[in-house]
């Protein structure tokens, strides 16, 4: 009988080192936004996989295999969805850098595999597992650096049109960032939160 599964600890810092990593190797361009899926498939070399309502029988939008060769995908976010498909990319890529050990221990390469593999997660652990790799989807599709540059060169440019509700010009910032990077509003969101906890970047309006 395998063991449930025991996630490492990986704060936050140590994720953006990791994703910051793999932005140097595979992204050296270093230009927005960032081109998940050609990354995935010309420098990986990972297959990317759409199924027909994956979402409805495993409640999630995709998963990588355990030998780390193959993305499957719900065809309808593939098909639909740009910014949640890349952001599902991105995810999956995060658990092919921070949890390689952890799949590498098991065996599968189909949904009920998959399916089988997340039982052996007790809840906690499936959660760190879950929030780990979100943290570095999102520091790969949004880097730091160019989230600072780009949200102060969108306030300016917002300020410049005669608006000066903060309010209005923060959600306006967020609507154009959200364009920038190909990424929901709700990920800018996320990011901005997080750099500014961290004290990172400053918002003057």
């Amino acid at each position: 009988m395998v063991a449930e599964i025991k996630v490492p600890f990986i704060n936050h810092d140590q994720i953006k080192n990791f994703a910051e990593d793999f932005l140097q190797k595979y992204h050296p361009e270093d230009i927005i936004p960032i081109p998940i899926e050609e990354i995935i498939d010309l420098k990986l070399k990972l297959d990317i996989i759409p199924v027909p309502g994956l979402h409805n029988l495993i409640d999630t939008d995709g998963f990588i295999t355990s030998d780390l060769t193959s993305i499957f995908v719900e065809d309808y976010v593939y098909q639909n969805r740009p910014c949640r498909y890349r952001f599902t990319l991105a995810h999956e890529i995060g658990h092919f850098v921070l949890h390689k050990d952890i799949y590498i221990q098991h065996k599968f390469n189909s949904i009920d595999g998959w399916m089988s593999f997340i039982d052996f997660f007790p809840e906690k652990e499936r959660s760190l597992f879950e929030w780990q790799a979100n943290e570095f989807a999102g520091l790969i599709l949004v880097p730091s650096r160019h989230l600072e540059k780009r949200l102060r060169y969108n306030i300016k440019r917002i300020k410049e049109i005669g608006i000066q509700n903060k309010n209005i010009i923060f959600d306006q910032t967020v609507e154009l960032l959200a364009q920038d990077f190909v990424v929901s509003r709700e990920v800018i969101q996320r990011r901005i939160k997080r750099e500014l906890e961290k004290g990172t970047i400053k918002i003057v309006f």
